[in-house]
C-alpha cells in the first residue's frame, strides 16, 4: 500500500470546491490487475451534493439560454479532444477498471458514438410544426429540465458516463455526475477536456463518494431529473427513492441474458460469439451472456465453446480476459461456481484455477452443465456478473421461450439460426427489449436507443437511455396551438401596418 499523497488524487470537480476544501473522508483507487493502489480519491457528503446543485442552477440561465447548435459545437470540439487524447483515455481505463485494451479502446470509441449523436441533435430536436386546421397551426417547443443528475457504475468508466452526459448538455441541462468510487480516473480525465472544449465549470460537475452521495442526489429538491446504472436492486431503490422526491427517474439494473442456439446454428459462428459474449469484459457487463439454451443437446456446439474459452488466457492485451473489479467480487463469482457444482452442475471448464494464480483479482471462463432440475437454481435466476455461462437443454422451441421467460430482468436475449422464419419467432416472443440474431451482445447502436424492457428488473422508469429516449428524458415539451385571423386567406388589413401597405 502507498502513502497517502504520493499517488494521484482524484478530486470532485465543481466551482465550489476550491482551495481551502477539505475531504473529510478519502478512499484507495485499486488496480483490479494487479492489487495495487494506484490514486487516492476524495470522498464528499450530502453538503458537497447541495452547493454543487446550487452552482449548477446558477449557471443553468447561462448555460440552458445559449442555442442548441452552440452547445453542440461545445461537445463536437470535444469529440476531437478525446480523439487526439485517446492513447492516455484507454490507458486509464485499463489501470483501474482492468479491461485489455481492445475493450478499453471500444469504451471509448461507444461513449463516443452518443456524443456524435448528441451533436445531431439541432438537426433532431426541433419538433413538430402542422397546420391542423384553417388558420391554426401547432408547434413544439423543447426545453431542458434543468439540474440532472447521473450516477454511473465502474464497468464502463467512460462509455456509460457518455451515455448520459453529452445528451443532456447539448438539451441544455446542467449535470452533476457521481463517478464510481472504484473507478474515477478516466472521467476526472474527461472532465478537464470537457472544460477545455467550453463547457462551463457550473454546468458539468462531479461529486465523488459512495452510497450517501447517491442518497442526497436522489433527495435533493434541485434536481430534476436522475439517471442510474447499476445492480437491479440498487437500482430500484434509486428509482423509489428519487420518484419520491418528485424527479424524473431512469434507473438501468442487472440482466441474466439468456441465449438460444437452434439446431441449425452455424457452429463456428456461434461458438466463437458465445464465448466473445459471456467472456469477454470478464462479463462484467449487462450485455453478457449468462445462460445458453440448446434446443436439444448439441454436443458439437458445447465442445466447441469449451474448447475456444479455454484458450482464452488471462491479461490486458487484446484476445486476453482481463480481472474482475475487486476481491468481493471475485469471492462472489467463485461462490456461485461453488454452489452450482455442489447442486448437481457439470463443471466443463473451471475458471478457479485463476484464483490463486499471481496478484490481482481474476477469474478464468467458466462454463457450466446444468441438469433441467436445475433451472431455477441461484446460479441460473441471479446475475454473477463474472465470465460465467451456464448451458440448459431444452426439449423444443416452446419449452427455450418459457424458461427464457422465466427470468425477470428483460434485457438481452439472442437467437443462433440460420433461418429467418426461426429468428423471426424468436425476436417476437422474448421477453427481454434488446434481441441480438446471431448476434451475442445486441446493443443498439444509434440512432437506435439503449434499454431494457420497463417493468422488468433490467429498467425502472421511463424511456431509454441513448438516442431520442435519452433526448426525450433530458428535455420537457409544450405544445402550443396558434390562431391569428378568422380569415386565413384574406390580405392582412393595412391598418395592422400602420397605413404602410
Amino acid at each position: 500500500m502507498s502513502k497517502r499523497g504520493i499517488l494521484p488524487l482524484v478530486t470532485s470537480v465543481g466551482p465550489w470546491r476550491d482551495a481551502a476544501y477539505k475531504a473529510a473522508r478519502m478512499r484507495d483507487v485499486v488496480s483490479p490487475a494487479t492489487g495495487e493502489v494506484v490514486a487516492h480519491v476524495e470522498l464528499a457528503s450530502a453538503a458537497e451534493v447541495d452547493k454543487a446543485v446550487q452552482c449548477a442552477a446558477a449557471e443553468f440561465p447561462r448555460w440552458g439560454g445559449q442555442t442548441i447548435k452552440r452547445r453542440a459545437q461545445i461537445l463536437l470540439k470535444f469529440h476531437a479532444l478525446v480523439e487526439s487524447h485517446k492513447d492516455e483515455l484507454i490507458e486509464l481505463i485499463v489501470c483501474e477498471n482492468g479491461k485489455n485494451r481492445v475493450e478499453a479502446a471500444g469504451d471509448l470509441a461507444k461513449g463516443l458514438e452518443t456524443v456524435e449523436w448528441a451533436c445531431s441533435m439541432p438537426q433532431l430536436a426541433a419538433g413538430r410544426h402542422l397546420t391542423v386546421s384553417s388558420g391554426v397551426t401547432c408547434h413544439e417547443i423543447r426545453d431542458p429540465v434543468g439540474v440532472v443528475a447521473s450516477v454511473v457504475p465502474f464497468n464502463f468508466p467512460f462509455m456509460v458516463p457518455f451515455w448520459t452526459i453529452p445528451i443532456a448538455l447539448v438539451a441544455g441541462n446542467c449535470v452533476i455526475l457521481k463517478p464510481s468510487e472504484k473507478v474515477p480516473l478516466t472521467m476526472q480525465r474527461a472532465a478537464e477536456l470537457l472544460f477545455e472544449a467550453g463547457v462551463p465549470a457550473g454546468a458539468f460537475q462531479m461529486v465523488q463518494g459512495e452510497a450517501d452521495v447517491v442518497g442526497a442526489l436522489c433527495d435533493h429538491a434541485g434536481i430534476a431529473a436522475l439517471t442510474f446504472v447499476g445492480s437491479s436492486r440498487v437500482a430500484e431503490l434509486v428509482h423509489n427513492r428519487a420518484r419520491a422526491a418528485g424527479k424524473k427517474v431512469l434507473a438501468l439494473g442487472g440482466a441474466k441474458n439468456h441465449l438460444v442456439a437452434a439446431p441449425d446454428r452455424d457452429v463456428p459462428m456461434a461458438s466463437a460469439d458465445i464465448v466473445a459474449s459471456f467472456a469477454g469484459c470478464a462479463g462484467q457487463r449487462c450485455m453478457a451472456a449468462s445462460v445458453l439454451i440448446t434446443i436439444g443437446e448439441q454436443p458439437e456446439l458445447i465442445d466447441a465453446v469449451v474448447a475456444k474459452a479455454a484458450q482464452l488466457r488471462k491479461g490486458q492485451h487484446g484476445g486476453c480476459v482481463g480481472p474482475v473489479i475487486d476481491c468481493s467480487s471475485r469471492d462472489k463469482i467463485v461462490a456461485m461456481i461453488d454452489a452450482a457444482v455442489a447442486g448437481g452442475a457439470q463443471l466443463l471448464l473451471d475458471g478457479r484455477s485463476w484464483v490463486a494464480d499471481g496478484a490481482g483479482w481474476w477469474v478464468g471462463p467458466t462454463v457450466l452443465k446444468l441438469p433441467e432440475s436445475m433451472r431455477e437454481h441461484e446460479v441460473v435466476r441471479t446475475e454473477i456478473f463474472g465470465p460465467v455461462l451456464c448451458v440448459l437443454a431444452a426439449r423444443d422451441a416452446r419449452q427455450a421461450l418459457e424458461w427464457e421467460s422465466l427470468d425477470k430482468h428483460g434485457n438481452a436475449a439472442c437467437i443462433y439460426t440460420q433461418s429467418g422464419a426461426t429468428a423471426d419467432y424468436f425476436a417476437r416472443r422474448f421477453s427481454a427489449a434488446m434481441i441480438g440474431v446471431n448476434i451475442g451482445v445486441p446493443v443498439p447502436r444509434e440512432p437506435f436507443s439503449f434499454g431494457g424492457m420497463e417493468g422488468s428488473l433490467s429498467k425502472f422508469g421511463e424511456h431509454d437511455i441513448t438516442a431520442e429516449g435519452g433526448m426525450h428524458f433530458f428535455t420537457k415539451v409544450r405544445k402550443v396551438t396558434t390562431k391569428w385571423t378568422t380569415t386565413p386567406d384574406a390580405p392582412p388589413d393595412a391598418a395592422n401596418f400602420g397605413g404602410a401597405m
